[in-house]
């Protein structure tokens, strides 16, 4: 997924429940498990994705100086904190209908 290239909100927004609810055939508590899941999914992916970059700068003999002056895993971390929270990216996702799920038949 481009999670980089995400337009999603950096911070809070107020939303409208009802436009929030419609995709899950009005039932705000769906929509909100639905986004939620994804939103754990978006998470799980990102850690693996700077957990991957990260080890590319671990090395076996660490000293105090190379942990402090590692400019590129700086920049890199750096990069992952000013990406939109996992949460936004799902309720973006969810409002733009590209986010499918099986709801409970009745």
């Amino acid at each position: 997924m481009a999670y980089r290239d995400s337009t999603a909100e950096k911070t809070t927004i107020t939303r409208d429940l009802d436009s929030l609810s419609q995709p899950a055939n009005g039932n705000i508590y769906e929509s909100i498990v639905v986004f939620s899941k994804r939103a754990n999914q978006i998470n799980t992916e990102l850690k693996e994705e700077l957990s991957s970059k990260l080890e590319e700068f671990a090395s076996s003999t660490d000293n105090l100086e190379e942990i402090f002056e590692n400019r590129e895993q700086i920049e890199v971390s750096r990069f992952y904190e000013r990406l939109p929270k996992p949460g936004a990216m799902a309720v973006q996702e969810f409002e733009e209908g590209k986010v499918s799920w099986k709801g409970k038949e009745k």
